[in-house]
């Protein structure tokens, strides 16, 4: 118990929590177009708590798509200052962030 079910096939699932002990979010699972509304509130919660650097751990997200790293680069234009740290995203992310956002300095990717 406590642990979430695995994913069904054909069903994305994603699970945000925060991070202890600093500011930030854990997210698990996949970011698409499924489970997208659910990390947008995540991102816009991230946001409303943002003190100079927000972190997004994302060691367990097997994969993330286009929209979702353009919620992620979106959030981190609109602080009003600092940067969000985004720590072990899957390889596809910091690629999108390089095609889209070259020289994007809000966002630090840590591998």
């Amino acid at each position: 118990m406590g642990r979430p079910a695995p994913a069904e096939p054909g069903r994305a699932a994603l699970e945000v929590s925060p991070l202890p002990g600093r500011s930030g979010i854990r997210a698990r699972g996949e970011i698409s177009s499924l489970t997208r509304p659910s990390w947008e509130q995540a991102l816009s919660e991230l946001a409303r708590r943002h003190a100079d650097v927000s972190y997004v751990e994302l060691s367990d997200v097997a994969f993330v798509d286009v929209a979702g790293v353009t919620a992620l680069a979106v959030t981190a234009m609109n602080l009003p200052d600092g940067r969000v740290v985004v720590e072990n995203p899957p390889p596809q992310l910091p690629r999108v962030l390089e095609m889209f956002w070259p020289g994007l300095d809000r966002i630090e990717v840590a591998l």
